[in-house]
């Protein structure tokens, strides 16, 4: 799962920063912005199976790599 999400990163980042560090903010790096986030959002709910309303996104739980990965394992379980 942590290698897809980040593939899936990668992708929509165009960078390999995000692999290389997990803490990176993607957001006040500018790696992710909101039209991004919905891609993001639309990918993961497509390849991990997870439903993600963007009325529910709270920026602060996505900031992350790490914190996407904990985030989409814990809508799994």
């Amino acid at each position: 799962m942590k290698e897809q999400i980040i593939e899936i990163l990668q992708d929509l980042t165009g960078s390999e920063e995000v692999a290389k560090n997990l803490d990176v903010n993607l957001f006040d790096t500018g790696l992710l912005d909101s039209m991004a986030t919905v891609q993001l959002l639309l990918e993961l709910q497509s390849q991990c199976n997870i439903d993600v309303p963007v009325s529910e996104f709270e920026r602060s739980e996505w900031e992350t790599p790490n914190k996407i990965i904990a985030k989409v394992e814990s809508l799994q379980a």
